[in-house]
């Protein structure tokens, strides 16, 4: 069976913060952490969905937030999921949902979305261009996280190097 194929167009979400509730019942359900609160966590905004308006036409059946389908990605290999293991991991998992900044009672979408985002990620440079952003942005966190661990010393200074012990 065939899907028919509508063009997709991007209605940008920037900015999307996790509603309060997912991350109340993530938090309390999971006060170690997961995976995916980890990357929501230390990787938000390694990239929004105005990185990806030129793959999109302007006008068209509006599509699913192409951040949140990167992200889902980055999940998927890091926890070896296939893609109706992640989408299903999205439909009930409530780490997936604080990943993705959606509500608990948001639906997530079919399987067949991610493939249909890696065909589009496949196109020319756009995979170069999205580890761009995320080597970008994960330097930058882990800037961040060194300045949380040691806020005496300011982002960018060198550490003096150890004295020698003296006899």
């Amino acid at each position: 069976m065939q899907l028919s194929r509508c063009p997709l167009s991007l209605r940008p979400r920037s900015g999307e913060q996790v509603p309060p509730l997912t991350a109340q019942v993530a938090r309390a359900s999971n006060p170690g952490g997961t995976t995916a609160i980890w990357v929501r966590d230390r990787l938000d905004g390694l990239w929004c969905d105005e990185d990806f308006a030129d793959w999109y036409p302007r006008d068209g059946r509006p599509g699913l937030s192409p951040a949140q389908l990167a992200t889902v990605c980055v999940l998927q290999f890091l926890l070896g999921l296939s893609d109706r293991q992640a989408a299903e991991a999205v439909r009930c998992r409530i780490d997936f949902k604080y990943a993705m900044a959606m509500e608990l009672d948001d639906p997530g979408f079919h399987h067949s979305v991610l493939a249909d985002f890696r065909d589009r990620l496949a196109e020319g440079d756009r995979a170069d261009r999205l580890l761009d952003l995320a080597l970008a942005g994960s330097s930058k966190a882990t800037r961040a996280s060194r300045a949380r661990r040691n806020p005496r010393r300011a982002p960018g200074v060198p550490r003096r190097p150890a004295e020698p012990a003296r006899r």
